[in-house]
């Protein structure tokens, strides 16, 4: 079992989300409204998000393993209210009530609805789209801000932004020095580092709302300051490309999942691709980075980078044909509240997704209860990883 491992609760309408993490070491300094709540508001911004945005002000409340703000190895209980709750509590009781619920019966093509209504034997969509509803990355997110603040204690630091927005791409010619994004993502309405692709991405959005369609994109995240040896060669469950890869595609509406290079490398010779080995000042290290920071199922010790390819928002407000499963009659399809674009979100959605995967792949190749523990053993491998140490 890993040390590190989580559970989420909760429907998108329903009285409130809650998390449990288990396996953070004590000692670790956490308060919810320093280390959580500012990442959560980066969650709900972005040019193109719905209404409910502005409804919703996400708090997190720590319920348990936390004392004095300081964690104790015990559980993390993690509670985040649904504001809106006040206006569903009579469609979304947990008891038996007399009101009369007019049910959702027409799926919409691209979610959960249908299958998710097939498999669970339910008349009422509702009890389907409530759980499968990208709502449920608001607890994912904090979960994951817990497992940042672990890192950020052994020196691992990310960033994330928008890669693209429908047909429009950043320039990789207008970014800044990696390090330097995140003032810059901060005044970024879709979370992107290129102005004159904002401006075009914007005008995407318009069109498409006008439109009653919807916009996917591409999301890209970096992690620095890895130790080698995160993850392992030895077994496929252990391989952290593979773990990461299915925490992203976990993620609501990702279709793909790029590390490094990517689908790009396939296109190269290996000459090409591959990333050569130098020693800089007694630190091993690569002239490019085409691998993405993972080599044979473990990183390398350079960036970790990962994309994330999200398809198009399911709920149209145009609709595409569907049936209603009450009658079996063709209708078009069940319009339910939503974005006209989330990319902006999904890049923090990433970037937290990630944090608590490299955690959780971290703790269990260097175990240890305390933050202290841990600090000495990732400290070693560091050191072990000079040259001098190597040939020594």
């Amino acid at each position: 079992m890993p040390q590190l491992r989580f559970l989420t609760a909760g429907e998108s309408h329903g009285k409130s989300l809650i998390g449990i993490i288990e396996g953070i070491p004590a000692g670790l300094s956490l308060e919810a409204k320093r280390d959580i709540d500012p990442i959560l508001a980066e969650r709900q911004r972005g040019y193109g998000r719905s209404h409910r945005q502005k409804i919703e002000s996400d708090h997190a409340e720590i319920l348990s393993g936390v004392r004095f703000g300081i964690t104790t190895g015990a559980p993390i209980a993690i509670q985040i209210e649904n504001k809106d709750w006040e206006n569903w509590g009579e469609k979304m009781s947990v008891v038996p009530t007399d009101v009369e619920i007019k049910p959702v019966t027409i799926p919409r093509p691209g979610h959960a609805d249908l299958a998710g209504a097939i498999k669970y034997q339910q008349s009422d969509i509702r009890n389907i789209l409530e759980r499968a509803s990208a709502r449920e990355t608001a607890m994912r997110v904090a979960i994951g801000a817990v497992a940042s603040k672990f890192l950020k204690e052994l020196g691992i630091t990310s960033v994330s932004f928008v890669r693209s927005i429908g047909g429009v791409t950043v320039a990789d010619n207008a970014r800044k020095g990696i390090h330097e994004l995140h003032s810059v993502l901060q005044k970024s309405e879709l979370r992107m580092y290129d102005a004159d692709a904002e401006k075009k991405a914007k005008a995407l959005i318009d069109e498409a709302k006008a439109n009653g369609d919807t916009l996917g994109g591409i999301a890209e995240t970096h992690f620095f300051g890895t130790p080698i040896g995160i993850g392992s060669h030895v077994q496929w469950d252990r391989k952290i490309d593979g773990l990461l890869a299915q925490a992203v595609l976990s993620i609501q509406a990702v279709k793909a999942v790029e590390i490094g290079g990517g689908i790009s490398l396939a296109r190269i010779l290996g000459s090409e691709c591959h990333d050569a080995i130098e020693i800089n000042d007694g630190e091993i290290t690569r002239i490019s980075n085409n691998a993405g920071g993972i080599e044979g199922g473990m990183t390398d010790g350079m960036s970790i980078v990962i994309r994330a390819a999200m398809k198009p928002i399911s709920t149209l407000m145009r609709p595409l044909a569907s049936v209603d499963l009450a009658t079996g009659e063709p209708t078009p399809s069940h319009i339910e509240r939503s974005d006209v674009c989330a990319v902006p979100s999904l890049a923090v959605i990433v970037e937290y997704v990630v944090a608590y995967t490299l955690a959780s792949a971290l703790l269990d190749s260097f175990g240890g209860d305390t933050i202290d523990e841990v600090k000495e053993r990732v400290a070693l491998r560091r050191e072990q990883s000079k040259i001098k140490n190597i040939i020594a």
